[in-house]
This record gives structure tokens, C-alpha cells and sequence, in this order.
């Protein structure tokens, strides 16, 4: 009798254990987040009003676009560190090609594209001639940011239309122009995962890419698909990042691949894929930029800012780590 009851309460004390590490899994990050702002609206002067909440959501629109194409590229099981390069070479195209006297829209569509083509070479060489993510990108990194250098000769170039300024300088009703932007690639984003059957096959790739593969998903179309995204994702915030900051600088853009990275695994995906979903994602990139956005208000040495920043990395990789071992 003894013995079955303490079966019976190491069972019980098995499943609350499952079901404390279920909760932390859904509401751990919200939490968190929760937590933040409530610390930070007493320590922090002015955090919660509107005018700096609205400038919180505009100063991480960026990093959470780059993010969301970081989110289908990790559930697959790759990486891709050229973003932060891409959004450099496509706010310095797209602002040469309007200062030509080109229509703004194309112009914008021109940066958008670039970052398209990268994403698109990324994919192929990963897919195709089965080279590691790390290395592909790695190396896009390296070259896309020189192109930004030599085609802008190393110097930012002043944007002078204003149509482009609006998309990351304007406001609607109040609200950024920019947080519309990312709100839009959210929802897209959301639709695609849950609800499309490409959305399927990039959990099916990285929770097993042999058996995808034998289940008859297209692996190498949907890689290149996936890092395409990723490109195209990185160049819409490059032209994003040219509106706000009313140029194209090459030195634009850099170590945005690290903040979206960690933004992706504190949302709870997994560096090794098959698991996340794109709304831990957005709660990821939140915390970074009510961390930095609080240390900033709290008048926090910039240096400092970036020890605090390369703990969150840390930290973000440990959860990553910890999520894999369940109390089961």
C-alpha cells in the first residue's frame, strides 16, 4: 500500500511538473514582458506614456521584420546573417534609384528586390549545393556589406523625397508609419504559418528534413522560398530603416542579425527548428526593445547597454537549451 501511494504521488508530482513546464512555455515570455514594464514604470521616468510606447514599438520595427523572416528560416533549422547587410545595400539602392528621379515607389521596390536577390542566393547555395547556412551567410555578410560600401562609396546618400520619408518618418493618425509596416508582415506572417501549406512543410523541414523530404515536400523549393523571405523581409526594413533615417548609410544595419536572432529564440523557436511560432516572436523582439528603451530612459552608460545586450543573447540561447529538457 505504501509503495503504490508514493507511485501515486511522484505521478502527481510528475504531472504538475509538466504542466508548471507547459504554462512557461505559453506565458513564460508574456510574463516576463509583464514584468519588465511593470519594473520600468517605477524606475524608468515617463516609460509608460503613450508618446514613448508608441516611440518603443517604431524603434524595434525594424529588428521585429527582420525577425520574422529570422522566425521561418530558424524553424527550418538555418540561419541567416546577412539581414543586417542586406537592409545596408538595400536602403542605399533604393535611395540612389530615387535620387535619379525615379518614382519613389520603385525605388522602394528596387531595395525590397535586392534583398530578394540575396535572400534568393542564400537559398540556393544552401538548398541546391548543400553548403551550411552559417557559411553561406556568413559569407553573404561579408560581401553584401562591401557592395553597400563600394556602391555608395563609403558615404551616406541623402534621401530627398519625401514619399520615401514617410514610410519611416510619417505617421498615420498618430501612429508610426512603421509600426503599420510590421504589424502587416505579422499578420502575413501568422496566416502563413498556421494556415498554408507552405506554413506546414517549414515545421515538417525542421523537425525532420529526410523524412519531409520522403513525405514528398519540395525541401530545396521550400529552403529557397525560405531564405528568399528572409531577404526580401531584410530589404523592406532597409528601406524602412532609409525613410526614418532620411539616407542610405552603409554602415546601416549593423549587428540588427544578432538582436533578431535572440528576438527569435527568446520567442521560444528552437535553433535547431521544427518548434516556435511567430508570435513568440514579436513578444521576443518587445522585451529587447523595452530593455534598451528602459536602460536609455534610466540614462544607462551606452557601453553598458551593450554588456546587458550580449547577457540577453546569452540568455536567450540558455532558454533555448532549457526548453529542450521537459520535467518529463
Amino acid at each position: 500500500m505504501r509503495g503504490n501511494t508514493q507511485t501515486i504521488t511522484h505521478s502527481q508530482r510528475l504531472n504538475i511538473g509538466n504542466v508548471l513546464y507547459s504554462l512557461w512555455n505559453r506565458l513564460g515570455m508574456i510574463m516576463i514582458l509583464l514584468l519588465l514594464c511593470v519594473v520600468l514604470s517605477f524606475t524608468a521616468p515617463n516609460f509608460l506614456d503613450t508618446a514613448n510606447l508608441l516611440n518603443v514599438l517604431k524603434q524595434v520595427s525594424i529588428i521585429a521584420i527582420l525577425a520574422a523572416g529570422m522566425t521561418i528560416v530558424i524553424l527550418t533549422g538555418g540561419i541567416d546573417l546577412s539581414v543586417g547587410a542586406t537592409v545596408a545595400l538595400s536602403g542605399v539602392i533604393s535611395v540612389m534609384v530615387s535620387s535619379a528621379g525615379v518614382n519613389p515607389i520603385i525605388a522602394m521596390l528596387s531595395g525590397v528586390l535586392v534583398g530578394y536577390a540575396v535572400g534568393l542566393i542564400n537559398g540556393f547555395l544552401t538548398a541546391k549545393a548543400k553548403l551550411p547556412a552559417f557559411i553561406v551567410t556568413l559569407g553573404s555578410f561579408t560581401y553584401v556589406r562591401g557592395l553597400a560600401y563600394v556602391i555608395s562609396g563609403g558615404y551616406p546618400i541623402v534621401l530627398q523625397n519625401e514619399t520615401f520619408k514617410f514610410i519611416g518618418g510619417g505617421s498615420i493618425f498618430g501612429i508610426p508609419t512603421p509600426i503599420y509596416i510590421m504589424s502587416l508582415v505579422y499578420v502575413v506572417m501568422f496566416f502563413v504559418l498556421k494556415y498554408t501549406m507552405f506554413g506546414r512543410h517549414i515545421y515538417a523541414i525542421g523537425g525532420n528534413e529526410e523524412a519531409a523530404r520522403l513525405t514528398g515536400i519540395k525541401v530545396e523549393k521550400s529552403l529557397i522560398n525560405v531564405y528568399s523571405i528572409s531577404g526580401l523581409l531584410a530589404g523592406l526594413g532597409g528601406v524602412v530603416l532609409a525613410g526614418r533615417l532620411f539616407s542610405g548609410q552603409p554602415t546601416a544595419g549593423q549587428m540588427y542579425e544578432l538582436d533578431a536572432i535572440a528576438a527569435v529564440i527568446l520567442g521560444g523557436t528552437s535553433l535547431t527548428g521544427g518548434k516556435g511560432k511567430i508570435i513568440g516572436t514579436i513578444i521576443g523582439v518587445l522585451i529587447m526593445g523595452v530593455i534598451s528603451n528602459g536602460l536609455t530612459l534610466m540614462d544607462v552608460n551606452y557601453y553598458w547597454q551593450l554588456v546587458v545586450k550580449g547577457g540577453v543573447i546569452v540568455a536567450a540561447v540558455l532558454l533555448d537549451r532549457l526548453r529542450g529538457n521537459s520535467p518529463a
